[in-house]
């Protein structure tokens, strides 16, 4: 295990053990910052797709210029 490893394992196993209403809170914080939370949302969307099949960039662009 890596140190960034290790130090993310510390602070998620504090943030387990909060209260319900602490760990709401600390949610709550992070999501205050704009950038960040956009960045947790990326991270979740990527996490849901990520057992999707895989389309190339050129298939892609093609398939968008088609709908145009």
């Amino acid at each position: 295990m890596t140190q960034p490893q290790a130090t993310a394992e510390v602070f998620y196993t504090a943030f387990q053990a909060l209260k319900k209403s602490e760990r709401e809170a600390f949610i709550n914080k992070l999501l205050e910052d704009e950038k960040l939370a956009e960045d947790l949302r990326y991270a979740a969307v990527i996490k849901k797709r990520e057992t999707e099949p895989t389309i190339s960039l050129d298939d892609y662009l093609a398939k968008r210029s088609a709908k145009k």
